[in-house]
């Protein structure tokens, strides 16, 4: 019997549904992408003018970790989009409706296809915070101090810093400037497509 692997799968995803934004200089695209300091980690994500994270269950997974993915990927994720095998439909059930849904079908060994099921639609309850930890400590302060905000904060922790963004930012304005500070960090940061 085939069995999809996630390997196999990342490949075709970058191939196929990534492809577009390789020569695309306002776009990012980062492969194991950390969330709340790395406590998880988002398979793929594509920066540009949304965050849209790509979580990839193969066949040898698993989706005890799914319900602890949803919730935190809900956090902070603009868009997130499941890619699986077999576990599609018992996954379906565990994620929110505006996830989107991606079927991946095994068509010789180690060659996987991709099937669309459901596009992924706009998540609206962002945790601004949670956001805002997407980004490194100077960056933050560097943000701040181009809002002349900094005084009183160049030495709190970053959580302070954090709250700071928060308290002065709209959520459009927050969500822009994270989304910036993550492209600057350029291609070498945690991008690129897998190796084989």
């Amino acid at each position: 019997m085939r069995t999809v692997r996630d390997l196999d799968v990342r490949l075709a995803l970058h191939e196929t549904v990534l492809a577009r934004h390789r020569d695309d200089p306002e776009t990012i695209v980062i492969d194991e992408f950390g969330l709340n300091w790395g406590v998880v980690r988002v398979d793929v994500a594509v920066v540009n003018g949304t965050i849209h994270g790509y979580e990839i269950k193969s066949d040898s997974d698993t989706l005890d970790r799914l319900p602890v993915q949803a919730e935190m990927y809900g956090r902070v994720l603009d868009r997130v989009t499941l890619v699986a095998g077999r576990h599609l439909a018992a996954a379906e059930r565990q994620v929110p409706d505006w996830w989107g849904l991606c079927e991946a079908i095994e068509v010789a060994p180690g060659q996987v296809r991709l099937r669309s099921v459901r596009r992924a639609r706009s998540n609206r309850n962002l945790d601004l915070k949670a956001v805002a930890m997407l980004l490194w400590r100077d960056e933050a302060l560097a943000i701040l101090e181009e809002m002349g905000c900094a005084a009183g904060l160049r030495g709190k922790p970053r959580r302070a810093l954090y709250g700071a963004l928060v308290e002065r930012l709209s959520s459009t304005q927050l969500r822009s400037r994270v989304r910036r500070a993550l492209k600057r960090r350029g291609p070498a940061w945690r991008a690129g497509p897998p190796r084989t």
